[in-house]
């Protein structure tokens, strides 16, 4: 009997990531999720010296066709000898997904999001310790009409430096199941949605517009389709949240 090797997903398309763990109320859980992986990740500005953050997300995640309510797992991981000291995370959703909440942090207003997000959290950490990992929940909704993406950069405490990017990387899949109670989606997969008609997955209302280019101080800019970079466009006198 042959032996199965189990696959580890390594990603490194675009830059970097912050951590955010979703938890919600929906068909999906923590534990469907499989095992988490840095795919769509890069280090972008050099960590002080020994501190190595990356970030992960799972490799698969299940969508309720009903109410299109989802759950993810991201997390944030030391893995230098250093410890981080304050860093902050944002939790960013683009097109077909939506992160309706984080606990313990602070959803970012319409105009400060990163520029074609649709919607975002901030979470503070006070220290990371070498070797550490930090979790969070939070809420999120998934058009399974639209393509979906999410993005996890880790900052410096003033958010003029990005150590850690994760995305935007997309769920998806090929292969909708309309008539089934939830439809699993891929991590770097892009979504090919229910061509429209009788067996068109359901849809909980109409889409939200993308907001207007942020003032948060970071910008996310296009990098090509295997993602987008951070960069800082920080106006004097402004700080990340």
């Amino acid at each position: 009997m042959s032996s199965r090797q189990r696959m580890a997903v390594t990603g490194s398309l675009v830059a970097a990531s912050f951590s955010a763990v979703l938890i919600l109320s929906g068909t999906a859980g923590a534990d469907d999720q499989g095992p988490g992986s840095s795919k769509g990740g890069k280090a972008v500005d050099e960590a002080p010296a020994g501190v190595e953050l990356t970030t992960l997300l799972p490799e698969k995640i299940s969508v309720d066709n009903s109410t299109e309510k989802t759950a993810i797992t991201a997390t944030v991981k030391n893995g230098g000898t250093e410890d981080s000291g304050k860093i902050s995370l944002l939790v960013v959703g683009f097109d077909g997904l939506t992160v309706k909440g984080v606990k313990g942090c602070s959803p970012l207003a319409d105009d400060r999001l990163p520029e074609g997000s649709n919607s975002g959290f901030s979470c503070a950490i006070d220290n990371l310790a070498a070797g550490a990992s930090r979790s969070y929940a939070v809420d999120a909704s998934y058009d399974l009409g639209r393509a979906g993406k999410i993005c996890l950069p880790v900052l410096s405490e003033d958010g003029k430096r990005t150590y850690w990017q994760q995305g935007p990387v997309p769920f998806g899949t090929t292969n909708p199941s309309p008539d089934a109670p939830a439809t699993p989606l891929l991590l770097g997969t892009d979504n090919e949605p229910v061509n429209p008609g009788a067996d068109e997955l359901p849809r909980t209302g109409a889409a939200r517009d993308l907001v207007p280019l942020g003032t948060l101080g970071a910008s996310l800019l296009a990098a090509g389709a295997a993602g987008m970079w951070w960069s800082a466009r920080r106006q004097p006198g402004r700080t990340a949240p």
